[in-house]
């Protein structure tokens, strides 16, 4: 599910790169389906962004 999602590869930690999570919001309706999917967000306004996107 990481993979289809586009939330699972390679990234760089500290100037390491790894393979891991990254970190990935997926907006999935009442019925099942991704509505939108937002790829390596910052924590900082995302959510804020998000809601924003949700409401208009």
């Amino acid at each position: 599910m990481l993979k289809s999602y586009g939330a699972w590869g390679e990234k760089k930690s500290y100037g390491k790169v790894t393979e891991g999570t990254i970190r990935t919001t997926v907006v999935v309706d009442a019925d099942g389906a991704v509505e939108r999917i937002y790829n390596k967000v910052k924590a900082k306004g995302h959510a804020q962004q998000v809601l924003e996107d949700l409401a208009g």
